[in-house]
């Protein structure tokens, strides 16, 4: 089965494209500008098609699924989901934006009747926080409310800055009794012990925050990132100014110096780190804590995301419609990637 890979060139689909060549998938690189997407293939030894985002209707022939690995993707993904709904192909992506989460999940039922699945972040964004959710509803299924967090000290690569960039005057977003909601962001802190000792932490805009009501039903949502205090209160303060990010030019310009800048964590990084995963699920009498460990976030990523398109490509596969990693899976799928470590499961009785 044949898998096209988006953004091949980039940091994180590079990285992607090579595993997947190792484990024998049938891949095609693709890409918008022509001398890095055949850069790519020549030394992979596959084949290469260069077209913008856009143009993804004239060259998914002979595809099976398509991953798109070039954010930001609210830039790109919409061209591409068109496509693969016209032509029977399965969708994935790596993207954390939970604006394409949203838009995708109101597909449900034209990509079931296109016999297609819609399965973006199948990444670090957000496969093992989407597993603990799964998991966490597993252990409490009358849950009401639901956090989740993690602790991932990594660089980030110029893809990932652009994305972050692209949001980045949106604010922070929360789950509340079903609706997404604009917060300040970092207006809450709270320690958290997300495996290693207890840490400060904030809430963040994550794409949880839409993922897990679809995994779990549970309609209140809050994701949280370990951050010291000095820094949460410097991106509160800093607030004013983020608007200025929702000025195109400015924001294409930063964009532009965050891709140059950003190299993402080194092979060495990407092989010794660590993340630390917590979720907590309450009814309001019981609440129920679990932990995991994982590679650091590029390596889980890679792992996660050619994993996930093999299945997805595998001719035996017959999911369609919209799915998150665990609904698509199950929430035990983060546990069959390497050196993951959990889950670890604490229950507290109020």
């Amino acid at each position: 089965m044949t898998l096209l890979l988006y953004g091949a060139y980039g940091y994180t689909g590079e990285l992607i494209a090579r595993e997947a060549v190792d484990r024998d998938l049938d891949v095609i690189v693709a890409g918008r500008n022509g001398t890095k997407t055949r850069g790519v293939g020549i030394q992979l030894g596959t084949e290469s098609r260069v077209f913008p985002a856009d143009e993804a209707g004239y060259n998914l022939d002979g595809v099976d699924a398509a991953l798109n690995c070039a954010g930001p993707f609210v830039e790109t993904y919409e061209p591409f989901v068109e496509a693969c709904l016209e032509t029977g192909t399965h969708y994935l992506d790596i993207t954390g934006e939970f604006r394409v989460f949203e838009a995708l999940a109101e597909r449900d039922r034209e990509a079931e009747k296109a016999e297609v699945c819609l399965l973006p972040g199948v990444g670090f964004d957000v496969v093992p926080t989407d597993c603990m959710a799964g998991h966490l509803h597993d252990r409490l299924q009358g849950a009401t409310h639901l956090r989740l967090g993690f602790e991932a000290p990594t660089s980030m690569s110029g893809g990932t800055v652009a994305s972050a960039i692209e949001h980045a005057s949106g604010g922070g977003k929360v789950r509340r009794d079903g609706a997404i909601e604009t917060v300040l962001p970092a207006d809450e802190g709270r320690t958290i012990d997300f495996g290693n000792g207890p840490k400060h932490a904030v809430r963040i805009p994550w794409g949880d925050v839409s993922t897990a009501y679809y995994t779990t039903g549970i309609p209140n949502i809050e994701v949280y990132a370990a951050m010291p205090e000095r820094a949460a209160r410097a991106m509160e303060l800093s607030q004013p100014v983020s608007k200025l990010l929702s000025v195109e030019p400015i924001k294409r310009g930063l964009q532009a110096v965050g891709r140059r800048l950003a190299s993402g964590p080194s092979e060495e990084e990407r092989e010794s780190g660590r993340t630390y995963v917590w979720g907590e699920a309450t009814d309001g009498e019981r609440t129920v804590t679990s932990r995991l460990v994982t590679p650091e976030t590029y390596a889980l990523t890679v792992d996660a995301a050619t994993t996930a398109a093999g299945r997805l490509a595998d001719e035996d596969a017959d999911l369609t419609g919209y799915h998150t990693p665990a609904t698509a899976f199950d929430p035990e799928f983060v546990l069959e990637l390497d050196d993951v470590e959990g889950f670890f499961d604490e229950v507290d009785e109020r």
